[in-house]
């Protein structure tokens, strides 16, 4: 991170935990006026910017600038972003099936969108400059809109969402049984349960990249699950529209930071 910039995570209280993995906050007064690719990561994410929102670019090329908050959907394609002006954020990344009752419609229609949360959000107004405080306030207004809707989870969805977490086989299932899980997981994830393996299998890339025992692109590929080489390039190219060593040569500011964090999901509160 550039001087000055500063990423930090903070754990949700037990009663969000089945729904929200991290709450994290991001501040950089002086970004690189540069593109950032954000990959998929499997989460839906709640972003409330404190200072200038960033510029996202549409599917025209066109650069417009985010609303000031905003509901981050599942992404299947990279995302470009670049600073408009000192950043500073608080966002509350949900568990993959975790958004559906705080969103209130199928999260399939926010997959590769995001949706304008200001008015929803009017009122709620995190503090400059301290994360702490941030992360107390959101927390707060997150777990009263938790106890006004009685959020509940789908077990079925969930078992499917850990097994991939964890990259572990799918629970056995009947034809019938498999194609209602694809109608839950478009109504509570926004992807089919194929790309969301897909997905993390790309995200644990990073994860090994970045690691105390930090290993090359190859290697780590391997250990997230891939192949071989050309395997993990078509990801690259899927999901971050380059090549590792281009990202690599590139990337800074929010970008580098959210790769150079864990997304491995961690133990669950019983639900």
């Amino acid at each position: 991170m550039g001087e000055g910039d500063r990423y930090q995570e903070f754990e949700p209280p037990a009663a969000l935990r089945p729904f929200v993995r991290t709450i994290w906050t991001y501040a950089a007064p002086a970004p690189e006026p540069t593109v950032q690719r954000i990959a998929p990561d499997g989460c839906p994410e709640l972003v409330v910017d404190i200072g200038a929102p960033y510029e996202e670019q549409g599917v025209d090329g066109v650069f417009r600038l985010q609303p000031r908050a905003l509901f981050a959907g599942q992404m299947t394609r990279p995302l470009a972003l670049r600073p408009a002006g000192p950043v500073e954020l608080v966002a509350i990344r949900f568990e993959s099936d975790g958004a559906r009752d705080w969103l209130g419609v199928p999260l399939a229609e926010a997959t590769d969108r995001r949706l304008d949360m200001v008015g929803r959000l009017a009122g709620v107004h995190p503090p400059a400059g301290d994360p702490a405080a941030q992360v107390e306030l959101m927390t707060a207004w997150l777990e009263d809109q938790r106890r006004a809707a009685d959020w509940s989870l789908d077990a079925a969805v969930r078992a499917e969402v850990e097994a991939a977490g964890h990259d572990r086989p799918s629970p056995a299932r009947s034809s019938a049984a498999h194609r209602a899980l694809q109608r839950r997981f478009r109504d509570r994830v926004g992807v089919p349960p194929r790309l969301l393996r897909s997905i993390l299998r790309f995200r644990r890339v990073f994860d090994h990249a970045a690691g105390p025992e930090a290993a090359g692109w190859l290697e780590a590929g391997l250990e997230a699950g891939y192949f071989d080489q050309p395997q993990m390039a078509r990801d690259f190219r899927r999901f971050l529209g380059c090549t590792a060593t281009e990202w690599a040569r590139q990337q800074v500011g929010l970008a580098r930071s959210l790769a150079s964090q864990s997304y491995k999901p961690g133990p669950l509160s019983p639900h």
